[in-house]
């Protein structure tokens, strides 16, 4: 598996789709460098990484290996639509098993990997410290922290953690923007949890983060200034920019998107972790049906912390929508796990309705496509700002100071309308294209991401 003398990698994400969704990305970019790579999770959660996985085939890459380790049962409480807060408490107790439970397998494997690897290099998510706190006994090993979310929202929390007197001249880059609180972003349960991983002081090798400079280079500057101690590099996009495709495996939805006109779909969904009320489900359908624009909708409940356990919650719509829109040739609902690279990448796609989760803005970002922003909970208020004021690719449908309330079928129909048929989400669409071609250009020789790439690979593999 390993031949002695090679740099290795292990990769320790957090249990959460979003999160074990870009580190297997990174998995694949680092392994085209012919160096192994050592995926380790939960036999479940690596199982879902894998099943949801489109666009590349990770049973493909011969560098590539899967270490799924057996942990105790993963705790399984179905979301709650009607929680205060939207974020997905029900999951902590499926992170909380696996941080716990994956220490001691992974001091095994590394202590099995040692004897025979010039370096091991360790990319654990920044929520998975805990479980790498013993890497410090495998003398030739090293631990670089890997941020999932944006270096916006990153940069904006540091500042905040700041004395007022030292923040200096960075804020000048943020004031004339209107920053959400963190109000309603997160429970006290996983700020504990939170707390849990940062509780040990450990000093990590580097940061590494899924962005681009080309997007986010001033929020870079400010998390360097910051955490001047530790190296940096900005080495996004991590997803797929060209998609390989297997004929047996179609999604309907794409054979569906292949019959409509260029840019003429929007694309609604709010990610894995988000559960909606029925109330408001009703509302999206009204106002989806009332913008008279084309849409595809993924109508799924949050993940549960074992995806593999347990019935789903179906979510009800109006009486008569789903076959009433699809007969008509005006929308799809897809009830399943959508393939969202390949939609986000179909040129039939001209907008995406959105909850901004730091996945989602870096593929709409990457395939030239705007969004209504909608965000529900953590980083995605702030996402929402990036993409709305800072970049100008999308519209944000409600202020995060009106979280509270019903977003109605008429400010969605409108929200849509503008997206989709006015001159302003023509412009919107127009500057994200436009994005999309420099971002894509970065990873090229001698772009920018290409370079941070190089520089970290380098590091890495390097004699000394």
């Amino acid at each position: 598996m390993t031949q002695d003398g090679q740099v290795v990698v292990v990769m320790v994400p957090l249990a959460a789709q979003g999160h074990l969704n870009q580190l297997l990305h990174l998995s694949r970019l680092i392994s085209a460098r012919n160096i192994p790579v050592h995926y380790i999770g939960a036999t479940n959660h690596n199982r879902q990484a894998k099943l949801r996985i489109h666009g590349w085939d990770p049973s493909a890459l011969a560098n590539l290996h899967f270490h799924d380790f057996s942990i105790p049962p993963i705790p399984c409480p179905p979301p709650d639509p009607a929680a205060e807060t939207k974020f997905p408490a029900h999951l902590i107790p499926s992170f909380q098993t696996a941080a716990i439970h994956l220490r001691g397998p992974l001091e095994n494997l590394l202590h099995s990997l040692s004897p025979h690897a010039r370096r091991i290099v360790v990319i654990h998510d920044s929520l998975m410290a805990s479980t790498v706190e013993d890497i410090d006994s495998i003398p030739n090993a090293e631990s670089y922290n890997f941020h999932s979310v944006s270096a916006f929202a990153m940069a904006i929390y540091e500042l905040e953690q700041e004395d007022q007197q030292t923040k200096g001249m960075e804020t000048s880059i943020i004031k004339d923007l209107d920053i959400p609180s963190l109000d309603g972003c997160f429970t006290q349960e996983f700020w504990e949890f939170v707390e849990l991983q940062f509780g040990v002081p450990r000093k990590f090798s580097g940061n590494l983060y899924n962005t681009c400079k080309t997007i986010e280079e001033p929020y870079l500057e400010i998390l360097q200034r910051i955490n001047h101690e530790t190296k940096h590099w900005a080495i996004g996009p991590f997803n797929p920019l060209e998609l390989s495709s297997s004929s047996h495996n179609i999604h309907p939805c794409l054979e569906w998107l292949d019959q409509q006109e260029a840019n003429s779909v929007v694309y609604v969904s709010f990610g894995t972790t988000t559960a909606l009320e029925d109330e408001q489900i009703a509302e999206i359908a009204r106002g989806l049906e009332r913008s008279e624009q084309k849409f595809i909708w993924v109508l799924r409940d949050a993940d549960k912390g074992d995806i593999f356990n347990g019935e789903v919650r179906k979510s009800e719509l109006p009486e008569g929508f789903e076959k009433r829109v699809k007969t008509e040739g005006k929308g799809l609902v897809v009830r399943d796990w959508a393939p969202q690279l390949a939609i986000l990448s179909h040129g039939s796609t001209g907008g995406f309705v959105s909850h901004c989760g730091w996945n989602s803005c870096m593929e709409a970002i990457t395939m030239g496509v705007p969004m209504v922003a909608w965000p529900m909970h953590s980083d995605q208020p702030r996402n929402s700002v990036l993409m709305t004021e800072v970049l100008r690719v999308g519209l944000l449908i409600r202020e995060w100071s009106q979280r509270d309330k019903l977003v109605m079928a008429t400010t969605i129909e409108n929200a849509v309308r503008k997206l989709m048929a006015s001159e302003e989400g023509h412009g919107m669409r127009k500057t994200v294209e436009e994005l999309a071609v420099v971002m894509r250009q970065s990873v090229e020789e001698n772009g920018v991401s290409r370079e941070e790439f190089d520089s970290f690979i380098s590091h890495i593999t390097r004699d000394v």
